[in-house]
């Protein structure tokens, strides 16, 4: 799936990151879906049956998609 003309990124590349712009678009998405379980895992975090750790996991996977991309 590519992003279409009218579709605006909301994200770059850190400097000195190469990466074509489709396989940047699709790494993009997952960097979204990880903000977005991240989003998740701290609402899930007020409830008591929430696995312990899934917030490092998220943590650990927005790290790496910070290295990447500038939001």
């Amino acid at each position: 799936m590519t992003m279409s003309k009218t579709e605006k990124k909301n994200w770059q590349l850190q400097d000195g990151v190469q990466m074509d712009a489709a396989t940047a678009g699709e790494v993009a998405k997952i960097a979204c879906a990880l903000k977005s379980l991240s989003v998740y895992a701290a609402l899930a975090y007020e409830q008591d049956d929430v696995p312990a750790d899934l917030q490092p996991l998220v943590d650990d996977g927005l790290e790496a998609m910070q290295k990447i991309f500038k939001w």
